[in-house]
């Protein structure tokens, strides 16, 4: 019998599913050019938000980026800020039907239909949260590489703490958010250890070096371009970047997003509080509730957003993880 979900099923399986094709060639092509224009705006400092190398975790630095003889940037913050050239096509994906409809399907929620001509409003009744919308990309003249871990759970903890997180941050095997990378280019960056998101780590993990090339099962994400791959970010992975050489075309163009679910009950409230500081840690709470935030695509991405603004502004959160 064929599954009615079967995204749903493969991430809460898996803790990761490739969706094939999920953006047409011309697709890609629109949204490359863009993602381009943005990460050279970005290397030149036109565009104060970034993440640099070797820095894996937020703060990063909001001045000017290193030079490429350091490894430049590695990400471009805050696509969907309302001074972002391009904002409104990034805007478009970000809302776009396609990634909706499966965000809703992986966190359990039905998907109304976007209503591009109605009035914007912040009625209470969407379940998804605008989140986060970044792009990552290739260093320049040094290769970058992640540790292995997990989105917002610390590497210190015993493996009872650790299994009493996981379990609390997907009670029940729920999703209470959707993340995903979209790539533009050729992608191989991503490595993950299927099921891992629903187990402590093993001692062969715990004891490995948090750099160690190989561990057993792990597997390395294949995207083309127009493919995405929707994770849970508290699954055991890393992240390996090759290096561009310096002027040259860009080589990694992935759009990395993420959607959330919001609080139905106060039981369902404690665990998104802890989703907030995953999110509000990027600086999003800054920006979201500007006057000129709104995006003019219809009533659906005004509801989102008002859902994030109601996370609170991220002062005072805190970070997830360290380094």
């Amino acid at each position: 019998m064929i599954s009615p979900h079967p995204h749903r099923d493969a991430l809460q399986h898996d803790g990761f599913v490739v969706v094939r094709s999920l953006l047409s060639p011309s697709e890609v092509e629109h949204y490359r050019k863009i993602a381009a224009t943005a990460t050279s705006n970005t290397r030149t400092g036109s565009w104060p938000f970034f993440r640099t190398v070797p820095k894996q975790f937020p703060p990063w630095p909001t001045n000017t980026p290193p030079p490429a003889s350091e490894g430049g940037i590695w990400g471009v913050q805050h696509l969907l800020h309302p001074e972002m050239p391009g904002r409104n096509e990034f805007a478009r994906c970000y809302f776009s039907e396609s990634i909706l409809t499966i965000a809703s399907e992986l966190m359990g929620v039905s998907s109304p239909s976007s209503d591009t001509n109605a009035t914007p409003t912040a009625e209470p009744d969407e379940p998804l949260v605008m989140e986060l919308f970044n792009l990552l990309v290739a260093p320049e003249t040094k290769n970058f590489e992640l540790r292995w871990h997990r989105d917002d759970i610390s590497d210190q903890l015993s493996a009872e703490e650790e299994l009493r997180q996981l379990e609390s941050k997907s009670p029940g095997g729920r999703q209470s958010h959707a993340q995903y990378n979209l790539a533009l280019c050729p992608d191989s960056s991503l490595i993950v250890v299927p099921g891992s998101h629903r187990r402590a780590r093993t001692l062969i993990e715990r004891n490995a070096d948090p750099y160690e090339a190989v561990l057993p099962d792990q597997l390395v994400v294949q995207l083309q371009p127009g493919d995405a791959v929707f994770y849970d970010s508290n699954i055991l992975h890393r992240g390996v970047y090759q290096a561009k050489a310096e002027g040259a075309d860009e080589t990694r163009l992935t759009l990395h997003g993420s959607l959330g679910l919001k609080a139905s009950d106060a039981a369902d409230a404690k665990t998104k509080q802890v989703r907030a500081t995953a999110v509000l840690q990027h600086g999003v709470g800054a920006w979201v509730n500007r006057e000129d935030a709104a995006f003019g695509l219809g009533e659906r991405p005004e509801r989102m957003r008002a859902n994030l603004v109601a996370m609170g502004s991220g002062e005072g959160v805190g970070y997830s993880l360290q380094g």
